[in-house]
């Protein structure tokens, strides 16, 4: 009788795990066949609300919540200070739990001498959104195309004042830098005007106080096509869906394209299995209707690359970042 007793438990236990384990594949639990996520998530914004890198945080929150691809709650956290440095010294102490935003200046941050932080402190999850440089002239402006620009400062470097914002190293200003150098010219005697917002840059196009702008597209297309400015090249790859008539930098001979990209980072030391976890929520994320509406209504491109895509991108994009910085003059 005990051992027909004992038979009965060791069923029922059989049963109940086997049910339990049914339940888990059946309700697509986060667990993905491990423990991780085991409480909630944070994605860091590393900057005030209202920017592009709190924007892109809270466009991914609430698809992967509306879209039930994390069913864990998650919250946005917003690190301002030092071109992301507090943010990222925020994830540097944090476990996978916690992801952020970055961009180009979690490399060109370590290149000025502005920040011990590099990259490679970091685990690479993702690269997401990009948005595409431009330059830009008076719609009066004897420029009608990037080539004749380069031509000019080709023949007198010193002669056109350039103006970016809100400062040297970002990629509206090496964006143009590499356009120059790619053309021949002697990039290291280019005339930079340095304002602090594109409104202030936009104000002294309009003035005649500079010749010509380098900036992201979106900062000025409204402009653009309200005639009240002229685009005269951007840095992608094919020409831009509603500025079809601006050429890109390759239609006018110039061999470059220069993405101004969003990406996402966790902490380091991540597993194996953590990595894998991400790498499938935000598979999924950028497949949804959702999200690519999100792009659309904010003039973002599609640049989705997954972990192992992304580690092999910042790398390439580092060396591109320290010779540039270094051509330019900003370090040695």
């Amino acid at each position: 009788m005990r051992k027909l007793i004992g038979i009965m438990i060791l069923f029922t236990t059989l049963l109940i795990a086997g049910c339990s384990s049914g339940s888990d594949e059946a309700s697509g639990s986060d667990s993905g066949g491990s423990d991780f996520p085991t409480k909630n998530i944070e994605i860091i914004a590393p900057a005030s609300p209202g920017g592009g890198w709190d924007a892109t945080a809270r466009s991914m929150q609430k698809v992967f919540s509306d879209e039930g691809i994390i069913e864990k709650s998650m919250n946005v956290v917003n690190k301002p200070g030092g071109g992301g440095e507090v943010g990222w010294q925020y994830l540097k102490s944090k476990d996978a739990h916690t992801i952020s935003i970055n961009s180009s200046l979690v490399i060109t941050n370590n290149l000025l001498g502005q920040s011990e932080l590099t990259y490679n402190d970091f685990t690479p999850l993702a690269i997401l959104t990009t948005e595409w440089n431009s330059v830009t002239v008076a719609p009066d402006s004897k420029f009608n195309t990037g080539a004749e620009i380069m031509e000019q400062l080709k023949k007198d470097p010193t002669s056109l004042k350039i103006a970016v914002a809100p400062s040297l190293g970002n990629d509206d200003h090496l964006s143009f830098v590499q356009a120059a150098q790619e053309f021949g010219v002697d990039v290291t005697k280019l005339n930079f005007m340095i304002y602090e917002s594109g409104g202030d840059v936009l104000t002294a196009m309009l003035g005649g106080h500079v010749d010509v702008a380098t900036s992201s597209v979106s900062e000025f297309k409204e402009q653009v096509l309200a005639g009240k400015l002229k685009m005269v090249a951007v840095t992608s790859e094919k020409p831009i869906e509603g500025l079809e008539d601006v050429p890109t930098w390759k239609e006018q001979g110039v061999d470059m394209v220069f993405p101004h990209w969003r990406g996402i980072m966790g902490p380091p030391d991540m597993t194996e299995d953590e990595i894998t976890y991400w790498d499938e929520k935000i598979s999924k994320l950028v497949e949804t209707d959702a999200w690519k509406k999100i792009l659309k209504n904010n003039e973002w491109e599609d640049y989705y690359m997954d972990s192992t895509e992304s580690a092999k991108f910042l790398e390439k994009q580092m060396e591109n970042y320290n010779e540039l910085l270094n051509v330019s003059g900003l370090i040695d």
